[in-house]
């Protein structure tokens, strides 16, 4: 695991966001290309995403208490969702800056000192997005995953107004230089909603990847080999954590100790194979027809 708290790479984020935004409106002064203005009002977005993910990593990392008694870690939807919706605003604010220039075209100056600005940002964007999507992984974060992606998108960003800037200056068709603004504005707006669409999709308890709960199943099915059984296997994703449930049936003639220490095994080897994982088992006596009943589960087999 990172030595680093969650926190500590949305702090970087947040400078190396400040830096790349005052490149790219430096560029854009210098040049008047509504190409790098839209690049630049992506940079716009990036500072908000990095204070929203800032503000609910902050909140994530609180334990469990009185009102929240699974932790807060579900909270990290949240952010996602919100840097969709602002990548929405800023392609919306690109658009309406270049639909003018598009019926009014505008020569493109300095552009040699402009684009170095811009790469420079780029790079600084590129080794910030590697940097964080590792602490991503690490930290099981949705939160630094989708700001990592949202920097890359905004490297790709810078890539094709570079281009289309050259080849405005190499053909002198001015209104290239709007066309790719708007070329901007629908590149991000897909990945806005892929992100809104993501975080959809963990506040609705989606289920654990298949490779999870198949190593979950795997330490299950052992109990078949010591006479007993389980059913009603639920698994829910909340942030960085994750939730079983299971019904597991042992002989009714074993003591309480026994299938105390049993169950124990069972918890203990799912978290060591899953560490991020809680698992919450019910113990039922197997010989009992009632102990296979699950009507809140109608789908809930082994």
């Amino acid at each position: 695991m990172s030595a680093r708290a969650p926190t500590f790479y949305a702090w970087l984020s947040l400078a190396t966001s400040l830096v790349t935004i005052t490149l790219k409106f430096l560029a854009y002064y210098l040049t008047g290309s509504v190409g790098l203005l839209s690049d630049a009002v992506e940079a716009v977005v990036n500072i908000v995403a990095a204070l929203v993910a800032l503000g609910v990593l902050t909140y994530a990392e609180a334990g469990p208490d009185r009102e929240h008694n699974f932790g807060h870690e579900k909270a990290q939807y949240f952010s996602s969702g919100i840097e969709g919706a602002l990548i929405f605003v800023a392609a919306g604010g690109i658009v309406w800056t270049a639909v003018p220039r598009l019926l009014a075209p505008r020569p493109i100056e300095q552009v040699g000192l402009g684009l170095a600005l811009s790469i420079v940002a780029a790079l600084a964007n590129v080794w910030c997005a590697w940097v964080m999507l590792r602490a991503a992984r690490q930290h099981r974060s949705i939160t630094l995953e989708a700001d990592a992606r949202h920097l890359l998108t905004d490297v790709w960003t810078t890539a094709g107004v570079f281009v289309g800037v050259l080849l405005v200056q190499w053909t002198g068709w001015l209104r290239l230089d709007p066309l790719v603004a708007l070329a901007v504005a629908i590149q991000i707006l897909w990945t806005g909603w892929h992100l809104m669409a993501r975080s959809f999709e963990g506040l609705m308890d989606r289920a654990i990847p298949e490779a999870d709960r198949a190593a979950i199943v795997e330490v299950l099915d052992a109990l078949r080999h010591r006479g007993g059984d389980y059913h009603a296997l639920r698994t829910r994703m909340a942030g960085a954590k994750s939730f079983v449930d299971v019904h597991v049936l042992l002989p009714g003639g074993m003591s309480i100790q026994e299938g105390h220490d049993l169950v124990e095994q069972l918890e203990n080897d799912i978290r060591t194979r899953l560490p991020h994982i809680e698992v919450l088992t019910h113990l039922e006596p197997l010989e009992d027809p009632k102990s296979w009943d699950d009507p809140s589960n109608p789908l809930a087999g082994n």
